[in-house]
């Protein structure tokens, strides 16, 4: 799969992304600042998948640029 020179994000991963953000718990997804949402998510997913320095750089931008999302699904949840 072409990831653009590497600068994306493959799809097996993006699925494991959004597994870990399904798994974890509303309240911790809710409660924390977002460098400390990243954080969470990315050492999840770490115990998971192996990821290069690389696309460890790229699912945090990705996570960053989603934690409005993460935090409006995760306050479905309680709804």
């Amino acid at each position: 799969m072409d990831n653009k020179k590497g600068k994306g994000i493959n799809v097996s991963t993006l699925r494991q992304v959004w597994s870990v953000v399904e798994q974890t718990h509303t309240n911790v997804l809710l409660r924390l600042n977002d460098a400390d949402l990243v954080k969470q998510l990315l050492g999840e997913l770490d115990r998971l998948i192996v990821l290069s320095g690389e696309e460890t750089s790229s699912v945090s931008a990705y996570l960053y640029s989603r934690t409005a999302l993460i935090r409006d699904l995760a306050q479905a949840r309680l709804a």
